[in-house]
């Protein structure tokens, strides 16, 4: 795709101008009172752009998003906030390619929304500002506090070299979603989704019944990464070491991992499908069963509703005698500019958009986890609502036990992302064999991390 090769055609440039922005932020310095952004005086106005991919999406993602802004700007009069989708081809899940084009040309972002693959991308390259630079540890600490607290998982996951970089913002965990009304017709009224061994089994009386594959697993497909993650770990496999020096998706618990799924498409019951045909299999009717993020939840309701049919859901399967091991998707939000006033004015907006009442419409409203979990509790405001829909309790659940997305170092972070989707569709979906597969591409991508 064209973003893919911006993001590599780019990067020699981006270097030099990333170079020169960290440097002037004095990024990896101790914070001093200078360094804090002073607040806006009541009258000092403020234009501010901020750019989200969920802006891309219509309907719940970008109505939702619209109202947020509204009500920001109603309660910050002198703060004004133009926001935009990422610019030109966007049409992967990778959103800094669009960054950085607006950087090189001097009209970057201030306030962005970015994927947490691309952390280590946004401070090296992006020269996103960290917000315990800006604002003093008291403030930063109220806005992750206050009367329901954001999930101490959630709180770290942009962290970097012991900075709060971002503001974790929208994430979700892989959540699988079935037809219940299928799984009753094949005569499945009771389902044990614990182990994929029990998930294979439900599959192929569903598909004994339908006559077609019946399970759609996202993560298995490019563009599922992430979600893949989850699957490595929670059968003894890392992507990268600890150190972050070494690509690991070739040992023999990853091979494991892809033969697993391998099997289940040699056996008639995972279907062959790209990730948007995995999105829409199951409101289509064309799959029982999908493992995928959880901020699908909306639209897999309003598919069941329209459709007649009964959702339901359950935490991410594991693998036998092994614990599951959820990983988030989503997204933080960083400060991108260099201008103080508008460093303030950015915050400001950064903190509105993860307080209490942007969650009561995020989680609501399109099914990204509520970071803020004492919101559903008794007497929090999306209690009420939580009880009426319980399909978010295996999301909250998993919050609890949640891995970070890992982040590629380097500039070809993209690049290796796809040589790894590439091999685990080649295992997966085409018989290729999982050893020779898998260890070449860990061999191609660490050449690219080098």
């Amino acid at each position: 795709m064209r973003l893919r090769r911006n993001v590599a055609a780019t990067t020699a440039a981006l270097v030099a101008a990333a170079t020169l922005v960290s440097c002037a932020s004095g990024a990896g310095g101790e914070q001093t009172a200078a360094s804090i952004v002073p607040e806006l005086s009541k009258d000092q106005e403020v234009e501010i752009v901020f750019e989200s991919y969920n802006l891309m999406q219509a309907g719940a993602w970008t109505d939702t998003v619209n109202q947020l802004l509204e009500e920001f700007q109603a309660e910050h009069p002198n703060i004004t906030v133009k926001a935009q989708p990422p610019q030109g081809d966007s049409t992967s899940n990778v959103y800094v390619g669009s960054i950085q084009t607006q950087l090189l040309a001097g009209k970057a972002p201030d306030l962005a929304q970015i994927t947490f693959d691309s952390l280590d991308f946004a401070v090296n390259q992006l020269g996103a500002k960290p917000i315990s630079d800006l604002v003093s540890n008291e403030e930063l600490e109220e806005a992750f506090g206050g009367e329901n607290p954001m999930h101490p998982n959630a709180k770290v996951l942009a962290d970097w070299n012991g900075k709060t970089v971002g503001m974790p913002y929208v994430f979700s965990t892989p959540v699988l979603f079935y037809n219940a009304d299928m799984l009753a017709q094949a005569g499945v009224t009771n389902p044990d989704f614990s182990t994929w061994d029990s998930v294979e089994k439900i599959a192929a009386q569903v598909s004994a019944q339908t006559g077609k594959p019946s399970l759609d697993i996202a993560c298995v497909a490019k563009g599922g990464n992430w979600c893949m993650q989850a699957l490595f770990k929670s059968n003894g496999a890392e992507v990268l070491s600890q150190d972050r020096t070494t690509i690991e998706f070739g040992s023999a618990e990853a091979q494991a991992t892809v033969e697993r799924f391998a099997e289940m498409t040699e056996a008639g019951v995972l279907r062959s499908a790209s990730s948007t045909s995995s999105m829409e299999g199951l409101p289509k009717g064309d799959t029982a069963m999908v493992l995928t993020t959880s901020a699908l939840q909306g639209m897999f309701m309003a598919g069941a509703s329209a459709g007649g049919w009964k959702l339901d859901a359950a935490p991410m399967p594991a693998f036998p005698g092994k614990e599951a091991m959820p990983v988030n998707s989503g997204s933080a939000l960083f400060v991108l500019s260099d201008d103080p006033a508008k460093q303030r004015a950015s915050w400001e907006l950064a903190k509105f958009l993860t307080s209490d009442r942007a969650y009561e419409l995020i989680s609501s409203k399109i099914g990204y986890l509520p970071l803020r979990t004492g919101l559903v509790e008794e007497g929090g405001s999306l209690h009420e609502w939580a009880q009426a829909n319980p399909l978010i309790q295996p999301n909250l659940d998993q919050l609890d036990q949640m891995q970070p997305w890992v982040s590629y170092p380097g500039n070809n972070f993209v690049q290796v992302d796809d040589i790894l989707g590439t091999a685990i569709e080649e295992v997966v979906f085409y018989g290729k064999p999982a050893e020779e597969t898998m260890t070449e591409a860990q061999k191609r991508a660490q050449e690219l991390i080098k």
